[in-house]
């Protein structure tokens, strides 16, 4: 909480509460479908689903059975140096 309210907050902070009750003694399934929809994606961020793989996860496993699966083989290329065209006379000699 604010230790000094502004009045712009304490104006806007009103009409928040009004709007809310405006709403719903109005109209409150609207209000109901809003609510439910940010309490199941809470639910789901507090307590979010297990994975339902017959194995548990490990990454050193699947690591192992990447290994065992793929051989390695690595072309060896050599570096190359492309010779270019632009005059670097102008350039200074220290960056």
């Amino acid at each position: 909480m604010p230790r000094k309210w502004s009045p712009l907050l304490i104006v806007i902070l009103t009409l928040i509460v009004i709007g809310l009750i405006a709403q719903t003694v109005g109209n409150p399934v609207q209000l109901i479908i809003p609510v439910v929809i940010l309490g199941v994606i809470f639910l789901l961020y507090k307590f979010p689903p297990r994975p339902s793989s017959a194995k548990p996860y490990s990454k050193s496993s699947t690591r192992r059975e990447a290994q065992q699966t793929k051989p390695k083989t690595r072309k060896n290329m050599p570096f190359r140096v492309i010779e270019g065209g632009k005059d670097d006379d102008n350039l200074p000699k220290y960056h």
